[in-house]
């Protein structure tokens, strides 16, 4: 909610949701007792959604099809969602500017096929 950009450390801080979201769902999957296919996707997503596609991205670096298919459809709906909401920091833009933004990102930070199938049904 901080009405403005992140520094540093805070952003260093607002990375480990990535991991923290993984153990979190491992622990609430042992407490089940026992591996769910749905939690284990649901820890997977949480896990890589914050991955790009150059290898740039975080927690682990990964790079083009490294990165699990589910953390990149969720990288581009994650990013989506995150442009056309208003946010503490940010006004909500229209559709059609975050999908040029994405597009803009085709290659970098998404999936080449998946921006395209994206661009298709974004329409």
């Amino acid at each position: 909610l901080k009405p403005g950009k992140l520094d540093a450390d805070e952003f260093a801080v607002m990375k480990t949701h990535a991991e923290l979201g993984r153990q979190a769902i491992a622990e609430a999957e042992r407490h089940l007792g026992g591996v769910s296919s749905f939690l284990s996707l649901a820890m997977e997503i949480a896990h890589s959604h914050h991955e790009k596609w150059d290898g740039s991205g975080y927690p682990r670096g990964l790079k083009g099809e490294e990165i699990p298919l589910s953390g990149r459809l969720m990288a581009i709906a994650d990013v989506y969602d995150a442009l056309v909401t208003e946010r503490a920091y940010k006004s909500a833009l229209p559709h059609a500017q975050a999908v040029e933004i994405i597009v803009g990102d085709r290659g970098r930070h998404f999936d080449p096929a998946l921006t395209d199938v994206f661009v298709e049904i974004a329409a």
